[in-house]
């Protein structure tokens, strides 16, 4: 049981890097760093979006708006963070 807890905790590790490329890669296509008619950077775009949006969506729709400035990603992981803790010092030590 433990081996899973530690695979839980590994994908929302993942996860939370996965939020951070997608916000840098977010702002580097608001500030026209990148080319996203790249068939490279478009597919990690799509890839991103799709990977990171159904979890942002219903936090988005329940924070006002802030006038362009988005901070789903740091609420998602405040959020991913709490539930490790959780795990580490409240479940783990329970499981045999």
């Amino acid at each position: 049981m433990r081996a899973v807890l530690d695979i839980v905790i590994i994908i929302l590790d993942l996860y939370v890097w996965l939020l951070i490329a997608a916000a840098i890669l977010s702002w580097l296509i608001a500030f026209n760093v990148v080319n996203t008619r790249n068939q490279f950077v478009s597919a990690v775009a799509e890839f991103l979006y799709r990977i990171t949006e159904p979890v942002l969506r219903p936090i988005r729709s329940v924070m006002p708006n802030l006038g362009g400035l988005d901070i789903s990603p740091i609420i998602v992981i405040l959020i991913i963070m709490f539930i490790q803790r959780v795990i580490a010092y409240y479940i783990y030590p329970n499981v045999i």
